[in-house]
């Protein structure tokens, strides 16, 4: 029977009530996004609330978490009530496409549905959480665009191969390509993911690889430095 939970240092995620479990995208994204300068986090699409669990572990922010699966957030919500940080994190049931907040953010993280036209799974909320028929990466970038400060960041971690797709979206909506980490699982493969941050202001782009495995469960010390303030083994 399948772990209901993954335990970090810090914090303990249960997933076993979320159709999407915690995964290395989740980890990356959360490691990576910059919290520098965030004071209003807002983390689209959240699930089991691993991605605003890790940006309450790194920085002081306020955080408003949201997803459209009522169980998803309610164990979302369940994760936060048992961390260290729950009176900075608010879970929402919400459609962000109608999410009114009545505060703009600092930063946007986002780990989004991303399959188009592939098979899907028996298991509708599976689909949800995966495919992007009930948020494709146009209305996703609409609504960072709607709901980020004008000095505010975008992050987030989608596969390599829509990267043209969604840059073209946000420039139409005025976001512009400030850092980018492609994601290598092990040496010599070709990226499947990669890290995208975005701000309004046109900047030089920071851009570099990062790669996961040297062998199977053998990490690479770039990967064990990104992560290692949450995973238990790192």
């Amino acid at each position: 029977m399948p772990n209901p939970c993954f335990s970090f240092k810090q914090f303990t995620v249960y997933h076993d009530r979320c159709a999407m479990k915690v995964g290395t995208d989740g980890v990356l994204l959360g490691a990576w996004a910059d919290v520098a300068r965030a004071r209003d986090i807002l983390d689209i699409g959240t699930g089991t609330g691993l991605i605003s669990l890790m940006m309450a572990q790194r920085c002081t922010a306020r955080i408003r978490a949201v997803d459209i699966d009522a169980d998803a957030v309610e164990q979302a919500c369940e994760n936060v009530d048992a961390s260290p940080w729950k009176d900075r994190i608010e879970v929402e049931l919400q459609d962000i496409r109608h999410f009114a907040p009545g505060v703009l953010f600092d930063l946007i993280v986002s780990n989004p549905p991303y399959f188009v036209d592939s098979l899907k799974s028996p298991d509708g909320r599976r689909n949800t959480a995966r495919h992007t028929d009930s948020l494709d990466f146009e209305a996703l970038v609409v609504a960072a665009a709607r709901l980020l400060h004008p000095e505010g960041v975008f992050s987030v971690i989608i596969p390599t191969d829509g990267r043209e797709c969604f840059l073209r979206s946000a420039a139409c909506h005025g976001l512009h390509l400030s850092r980018q980490t492609l994601v290598h699982t092990k040496c010599g493969a070709e990226p499947k993911r990669v890290l995208l941050s975005l701000k309004f202001k046109v900047a030089e782009c920071l851009a570099d690889d990062l790669t996961i495995e040297l062998s199977r469960h053998v990490y690479t010390e770039e990967y064990k430095a990104l992560t290692k303030d949450f995973y238990l083994k790192m």
